[in-house]
């Protein structure tokens, strides 16, 4: 049973990345720790002048070969000339592989933000922002197994897999925009809203596929993103934050909250601990933890499956662990000197 589920598996997976305008996009359940897959105009929302971040996760194994997908993404936030403007730099690194096929996908996107301030008296930005560049996907044909092997008793790998395939990889080029407005809300800068829109792959990348017929699209995809941080007290803070994504027929809705407690310092903490959950609507549900020894942060969470597929997975889903790096750095020009500064 279980190798049949095998076979089952790789004949889907191999049917949605060869007919890309029906399937979704690489996301993670911890979506605020990978900003520039939400919205590239994201980019450099954050208190300091260079942001790292890095997510691995793991899906799915409970039921069959479990799906593993790592980000890495990188900022670095420059003040643009005398007035408070920013530029950020930056790019996003995924790599996924998928089920017993092994499908991988790899992209590397370069992306840049230009924050514009919009008043004197606050942190109130509107920010545009582009990311690009090169995506490859492919797969390993040793691994493919079909029913053409059957031999009316049992698996043959000698015989054919009867596909008519013979490219085991292709790759193109994909490109993003979006927009973000950014604002404190009263006289304390800790408290902060955002709103973003993003279009991503408007390039519409075609021929993406592994057979000869190749005239296949990938079809665009809006992400809507917002997030509202408010003081609770001295010592702590809650974090809203929520995406709703469109692509084509398929629609994602995540959100949830955060609540982080300052462990020394209220002005200027070096420890802070952070707990909270997320919802992706009809699907699972996510508890999160992190802490925070600055620079430094680790989260983890994990998605217990609300899904049709719960009954099979047992409520299991996909682990997460993320860590990041995050400070000011020791320069003239350094953002922590700025009256203004875009920041989340």
């Amino acid at each position: 049973m279980k190798t049949t589920l095998h076979r089952i598996l790789c004949v889907v997976l191999i049917f949605m990345c060869t007919h890309a305008a029906i399937s979704q996009d690489i996301h993670f359940s911890q979506f605020f720790e990978t900003p520039l897959l939400r919205n590239p105009a994201l980019a450099g929302l954050f208190t300091g002048d260079v942001r790292i971040q890095a997510v691995h996760r793991t899906q799915w194994q409970s039921i069959t070969v479990p799906y593993q997908t790592s980000s890495l993404n990188g900022e670095y936030k420059i003040p643009v000339g005398k007035g408070e403007d920013f530029l950020t730099i930056g790019g996003q690194i995924l790599s996924d592989k998928a089920g017993t096929v092994a499908m991988t996908s790899t992209q590397v996107l370069p992306a840049a933000n230009y924050h514009k301030s919009l008043s004197k008296d606050r942190n109130m930005y509107i920010s545009l922002g582009f990311m690009g560049g090169y995506v490859q996907r492919r797969l390993d044909r040793s691994k493919v197994t079909t029913n053409s092997q059957f031999d009316g008793t049992n698996y043959n790998e000698g015989l054919a897999d009867g596909e008519n395939f013979t490219n085991t990889s292709y790759s193109y080029f994909d490109g993003s925009v979006g927009m973000s407005f950014t604002s404190q809300m009263g006289d304390n800068v800790d408290n902060n809203i955002f709103v973003g829109a993003a279009y991503h792959h408007f390039n519409k990348p075609t021929k993406l596929s592994f057979f000869s017929d190749n005239n296949v699209s990938l079809l665009p995809k809006m992400v809507y993103s917002g997030g509202v941080r408010l003081n609770a007290s001295e010592y702590s803070y809650v974090t809203f934050q929520a995406d709703y994504v469109q692509q084509g027929p398929h629609n994602e809705t995540i959100g949830g909250v955060m609540y982080s407690y300052k462990l020394d310092d209220s002005e200027d903490p070096k420890y802070l601990i952070h707990a909270g959950g997320f919802l992706r609507v009809k699907d699972a549900f996510i508890p999160v933890a992190k802490i925070e020894m600055r620079p430094l942060a680790i989260s983890i969470s994990y998605d217990a499956n609300i899904s049709q597929l719960s009954a099979a997975t047992r409520g299991r889903g996909g682990f997460e662990m993320a860590i990041s790096y995050q400070k000011y750095l020791n320069r003239d020009n350094s953002s922590r000197d700025a009256v203004r500064c875009p920041r989340f």
